[in-house]
């Protein structure tokens, strides 16, 4: 099921969100020289490699992987994988960022992805397949929208019907963090995708929870579609 929009009339800008789009889609093109087809060739080496993050934990001498569990926040395999996480983070990124505000926006984005990071490196810490991509810190970003906006509703694509669908928030969301516990993928770091979105439900309840956040936010009211 792929998100196409959600049906919230909101006159935010968001331009943290539409920032880290175009920051993502600058690094997947300049890592691999203009071709997006290719392999990343550029920075490889800003990849995060678990036991090189837990070995620099017992090791401060050699810091250096520590850097990766950001970097690798902003780096992607190929371009279905940047596209996809792109798509999720346009469609419910900007509502998130509505209601937190840009520079909080920023910070919780970047907790996120850290705790993606944390929940994978927990899971498997002598792995050294190196990891990347924006999956935990945009799964934070449902997270919070999940509790939010559980009610809003999401027109989807079904790709093997070839047809649209709307459904409540509550139920992709909900769907999509059951996928990831329980039908893991080879290759796909899900346990850093239900980290990211665990860690953002939780900044929802230490923020005072979803009354609280929407009372001083500048999130929109809802609207019909078409």
């Amino acid at each position: 099921m792929i998100p196409i929009r959600d049906n919230r009339l909101d006159r935010y800008v968001p331009i943290v969100t539409w920032t880290l789009i175009a920051l993502n889609c600058i690094l997947f093109i300049w890592d691999r020289q203009g071709h997006v087809f290719g392999t990343n060739v550029v920075f490889g080496d800003l990849m995060m490699r678990p036991q090189e993050v837990v070995q620099a934990l017992r090791e401060p001498s050699n810091s250096f992987p520590l850097v990766t569990v950001f970097t690798s926040l902003f780096l992607h395999g190929n371009l279905v994988h940047l596209l996809g996480n792109m798509i999720f983070l346009l469609v419910f990124g900007g509502a998130v960022e509505s209601a937190f505000g840009p520079i909080r926006f920023m910070l919780y984005y970047l907790f996120w992805g850290l705790a993606a990071s944390a929940t994978h490196i927990f899971v498997d810490p002598h792995s050294m397949t190196p990891t990347l991509g924006a999956s935990g810190a945009i799964g934070g970003v449902l997270g919070c929208y999940f509790l939010l906006f559980p009610a809003q509703k999401i027109e989807i694509w079904i790709p093997f019907l070839f047809s649209f669908a709307v459904v409540s928030a509550w139920v992709l969301l909900g769907i999509w963090f059951l996928y990831q516990i329980f039908i893991p993928q080879a290759g796909v770091a899900n346990w850093a995708h239900a980290g990211g979105f665990l860690a953002g439900m939780l900044t929802v309840l230490v923020a005072g929870g979803r009354t609280k956040v929407l009372a001083s936010s500048n999130a929109g009211t809802d609207f019909e579609f078409d």
